[in-house]
């Protein structure tokens, strides 16, 4: 089991590096990933996308997001729930039914039932984290809100992460419940482990 004074101190300073990134790098990075993501057959001819809209400095999803609603594509979306330090999905419509939610991160604004999911009615789910490594093991910002949704999974779903190659490191220190991520998008390389938890 990892220690997790050292676990804080490895997501503090990848969210360091992730934070020291120029802008104007920044833009050039978020477009070479975008491209990327729109390439993986994983996400060709799927109907619903699980994705996160971004926040601070990571990954721009946005773009994504406009695209797959473009498309036809159903997206949903989390909502964080703190009492239950959960994940509420919402399907949204148009990118205008984000608003700030919980630290001002961008969730959906209408929450009826209907609207209302689960994650495993997804094709692809697409998460944020702090940072990776080329197995697949990722460290998040510290709430568990992924690692419990991951969780929840009952098939095998594609999970993929966006990331910067500033995210990627040799070695992220993991537990056994730790669940991995089958395929990493950076602005340099497709990163896809020898043995993801889904596949």
């Amino acid at each position: 089991m990892p220690d997790q004074p050292a676990k804080d101190s490895v997501r503090k300073g990848l969210l360091k590096r992730r934070d020291s990134i120029p802008p104007v790098v920044k833009r050039v990075k978020d477009r070479l990933i975008l491209e990327s993501l729109l390439s993986l057959d994983e996400l060709k001819d799927v109907n619903t996308i699980f994705l996160f809209a971004s926040f601070r400095s990571e990954v721009d999803t946005l773009e994504l997001l406009r695209i797959l609603l473009s498309d036809g594509r159903r997206v949903v979306l989390p909502k964080v729930e703190r009492e239950n330090k959960g994940l509420l999905l919402y399907e949204i419509k148009t990118i205008d039914e984000l608003s700030p939610g919980y630290m001002g991160i961008p969730e959906p604004s209408v929450c009826s039932d209907d609207r209302l999911t689960d994650v495993n009615s997804a094709d692809v789910v697409i998460i944020p984290g702090a940072g990776f490594d080329a197995d697949g093991n990722r460290i998040g910002y510290g709430g568990g809100y992924y690692d419990r949704l991951l969780c929840t999974l009952e098939k095998a779903i594609p999970v993929i992460a966006p990331a910067y190659e500033e995210q990627i490191l040799e070695f992220i220190p993991s537990e056994p419940h730790d669940r991995k991520v089958s395929i990493i998008v950076t602005d340099r390389r497709i990163i896809r482990p020898a043995s993801p938890d889904y596949s």
